[in-house]
This record gives structure tokens, C-alpha cells and sequence, in this order.
């Protein structure tokens, strides 16, 4: 085959690479982007969307079991658990069929095949028709990551599941075991919980959800365990007996090691870059623990060679990569005034019951940075819409430095906080200060009131409570 040329190269088409390629072709670039295995990556695949969909569908199921409370009538309540996976997959497949889409409207070039980078400036591709030679001054390399695997605890797809046997599950969990407390292992705990699913959650550091802020985490865990759920903090799984339709769990706690039975187990342990195999450390990119080490613009220090997204410096999250892609398109195409992504802008979410949403500084960070702050909360208790909707549990937490009134962070957790969250996101970006925020009318009556009363919770102005 022809060497193809073009200005712009994108290994990976997720989050991070389709949207790179995307934003490269409207600025004008022949850009070519290679994917080994999905259109949208792990995120629309096997990640963020999928999981949204099966979260949705036990969420309705929980809200059904109360519907009593609401004084309406539900009998006979059950679920087809194959039918909550289909509706899934469906979902995940129109959004796979959408980045095809997007990616010929914009005249990107899509080649399907595993990608290595054989030189500065070439990239060769492995497809089913052979190998195929591309050349670009500019390329990016965005192959995500995947499912860390540690020693003795690997998945087998039947007893031990990582996130994707987790989405398309053989048979319900009657016992399940959820390693790591992290968003992924969270969600799944809560997914599987609310089926019905006896279910513990083993978390080796000292509380579960540990980049949340530490009240958030108590929260969370007192009304997990109010669901059923067991939490053992400061624990660590040490090894997995399998045997026909059992596993037993050596779980050690404070030096004891105690032997707990489960059906299934769920490892959530976190990520490992898929960089090897790409020829990276040969054209000379640093790599550290997986992740290929960058500067804020994503440049490996290898001219022409950027990388985004999982494949790098955290946080790990599809948003970032998107963000991150864009930067880097832009940059390529010579556009002025680009702004690198901040990790202290960038919102985390996850989707559990009850939603977990934060920006920014904990309270604890704060405190460690040397800065006097000023601390608001307020309880979704005392909030009108919040209890009629039925969602009394939650609070909204605020953190401000004392001197300037810049708002550090904001940490949530309740009813629809990932879509809330946005709010102080925007606030932060336009460098929104306590002032701006009080004098900001929040609509009534809604959600979002709680993010006025928490910053005048601070500022000991507080209404409601």
C-alpha cells in the first residue's frame, strides 16, 4: 500500500482522540485517526454510558419500591436483568454509531487497525487488509487505558469480573465483593446493591470514595450501609480461593486476615495506560507507571508527539481527555491564545446512590496549602424541592479562601448533583468570587437554591437552616 500523508494523526478514537480529530478537521487539517477496536473508546463503549444506562434502570427500580411513599400503586415488582444489559448495549451502540458519524460529516479519515510508531512522524497500521503507512508532522496518541490487574486477584469473566463482564453480566451476584472504592467500583457496588445483591465493598485506604472530600465520604458510606452494603476500610484483598460457584475472599484488616465467601467479585483497582507495544519509549517519551509523562500543553518533548487523556496525567476522566484534545488540535493548527486544561478545574462525578459531584480543593487540601478558609454547607433537608422530590439525604459543601473570597472547591453529594456540580464549574472558571455568588438569584423552587444557602452558609448569612 501508498504511504498516505496527512497534518494530523490520532491514535485511539475515545473521548480524547475523536474529539482531537474533530476539532482538527474544522480548523482546516487532513487528519486521519486510528482505532483498534471501538468507535468512542472505553468511555461510550464500556465505560461512562453504559454504566449511566444500567445506573438508570436501578434507579427506577429502586424509586418503584417506593412508590407508596409518592401514593401510587406498583405490584408484582421485579426486573429482567438481560433486558436491563440489552437496553444498554442499545444505547452504547447508538452512541458508537454517532461518532462514525460525526468523524465522516467532518471529512476525518478512519481507519480501523492496531497503530504502532515506528518512527518520529510515521505511524504503521495493522489492519485486516494489511499494513498500512501513514506520515503526519503531528501526532496524537490517545489509547486511553484499561482495568488494572493485580497478582492472584485477575479476572476470570465467570467469577472474578472487571468492568466489562460487570456490564454484561452472566448471572445476578447473590453475594458480590466490590474491590476498590473508587467511582467505577462505587457504582458498580450500587448497581448490584439495588438488585439486590448482598454486597461488600473493600477499600485499602482509610475511608471509600478517597479523592472525595472526607465529609462526603462519611455521608456516603453512612447511607450506603443504611442501603445494606458492607464497608471494611483500611482493608486489603491478599488472595481469591476459587472453587465451583465460590470464591473465598483472604481479607486482611489492622493485620488480621479474615476468610469471607462470595459467588462473584468485582475488582475496581484502577487503571494502567495502554502504552506499550506503540514504540513510545524508542522515539524517547518518559513513561511513568504506564502513564506517558507531559507538560501542561500534553507535549511528550518529542517534537510533533502529544498525548491525552487516560494515556496520561490524571485526572482520568473522558471530560478532561475531550478538553485536552481540543487543546491540542488547536495548538497544532497554530491558533493563539491556547489554554491549558487545569486538573483543580476539572469535575469529578459519580453516578452511585446517592450522586457523589466535587471541583476543586477539599477542605483538607485547602488547609495543607497553607490557606485560611472559610467552610458553608447546607443540608438538602431544608431545601423545598429536595423533599418533594423525595431525596431528602444530601448536603452541598463550599470552601473559600477567608482572604479574597475566590471559591477553592465545592463537593456535593444527593440528588442530581452531577448536573448541579456545573454550576460552581462555571463559577470557578470566571473566577467568581462569595460576593458574586450571593448576589446571584437561584431560582426557587430548585435543587440548585442549596448552592446559594452552602455559600451563605459560609459567610454565616445562611436562610434555611
Amino acid at each position: 500500500m501508498a504511504t498516505q500523508s496527512f497534518d494530523m494523526i490520532v491514535i485511539g478514537a475515545g473521548p480524547g482522540g475523536y474529539v482531537a480529530a474533530i476539532r482538527g478537521a474544522q480548523l482546516g487539517l487532513n487528519v486521519a485517526v486510528v482505532e483498534r477496536e471501538h468507535m468512542g473508546g472505553i468511555c461510550l463503549n464500556w465505560g461512562c454510558i453504559p454504566t449511566k444506562a444500567m445506573l438508570r434502570s436501578s434507579e427506577v427500580f429502586h424509586l418503584m419500591h417506593r412508590a407508596k411513599e409518592f401514593g401510587l400503586k406498583a405490584e408484582g415488582i421485579g426486573y429482567d436483568l438481560d433486558a436491563v444489559v440489552a437496553r444498554s448495549r442499545s444505547v452504547a451502540k447508538q452512541l458508537n454509531g454517532g461518532v462514525g458519524h460525526l468523524l465522516k460529516k467532518n471529512k476525518v479519515t478512519a481507519i480501523m487497525g492496531e497503530a504502532t510508531l515506528p518512527a518520529k512522524g510515521k505511524v504503521s497500521v495493522k489492519t485486516d487488509k494489511g499494513t498500512q503507512e501513514l506520515t503526519a508532522p503531528n501526532i496524537i496518541v490517545a489509547t486511553g487505558a484499561r482495568a488494572r490487574e493485580l497478582p492472584g486477584l485477575e479476572a476470570d469473566g465467570e467469577q472474578v469480573w472487571t468492568y466489562k463482564a460487570a456490564l454484561t453480566p452472566k448471572h445476578m451476584p447473590k453475594k458480590l465483593l466490590v474491590i476498590g472504592s473508587g467511582a467505577i467500583g462505587i457504582e458498580f457496588a450500587s448497581f448490584y446493591n439495588t438488585l439486590g445483591a448482598d454486597t461488600t465493598v473493600v477499600e485499602v485506604m482509610d475511608r471509600i470514595l478517597p479523592v472525595e472530600d472526607a465529609e462526603i465520604s462519611a455521608f456516603a458510606k453512612k447511607s450506603f450501609i443504611k442501603q445494606g452494603m458492607k464497608i471494611m476500610e483500611k482493608s486489603m484483598v491478599k488472595k481469591l480461593d476459587r472453587a465451583k460457584g465460590k470464591v473465598t475472599a483472604h481479607i486482611e484488616t489492622g493485620g488480621k486476615v479474615e476468610k469471607m465467601e462470595f459467588d462473584t467479585v468485582i475488582s475496581a483497582v484502577g487503571i494502567v495506560a495502554n502504552t506499550e507495544n506503540l514504540g513510545l519509549e524508542k522515539l524517547g517519551a518518559r513513561i511513568d507507571r504506564s502513564f506517558v509523562v507531559t507538560d501542561e500543553y500534553c507535549r511528550t518533548g518529542i517534537e510533533g508527539l502529544y498525548v491525552i487523556g487516560d494515556a496520561t496525567n490524571g485526572p482520568w476522566l473522558a471530560h478532561k481527555a475531550s478538553h485536552e484534545g481540543v487543546m491540542v488540535a488547536e495548538l497544532i493548527a497554530g491558533k493563539n491564545n491556547v489554554h491549558p486544561v487545569k486538573p483543580e478545574a476539572i469535575a469529578g462525578c459519580t453516578y452511585c446512590h446517592p450522586q457523589v459531584a466535587s471541583v476543586g480543593l477539599t477542605e483538607a487540601k485547602a488547609k495543607e496549602q497553607g490557606r485560611q478558609i472559610k467552610v458553608g454547607r447546607f443540608p438538602f433537608m431544608g431545601n423545598g424541592k429536595a423533599i418533594a422530590l423525595g431525596e431528602p439525604d444530601g448536603m452541598i459543601k463550599t470552601v473559600f479562601d477567608a482572604k479574597t473570597g475566590e471559591l477553592l472547591g465545592a463537593h456535593m453529594i444527593g440528588a442530581e448533583v452531577t448536573e448541579l456540580i456545573q454550576g460552581y464549574v462555571v463559577g470557578q472558571k470566571l473566577e467568581t468570587t462569595e460576593e458574586d455568588l450571593m448576589e446571584t438569584v437561584f431560582p426557587h423552587p430548585t435543587l440548585s437554591e442549596m448552592m446559594h444557602e452552602s455559600v451563605l452558609d459560609a459567610y454565616d448569612r445562611v436562610i434555611h437552616i
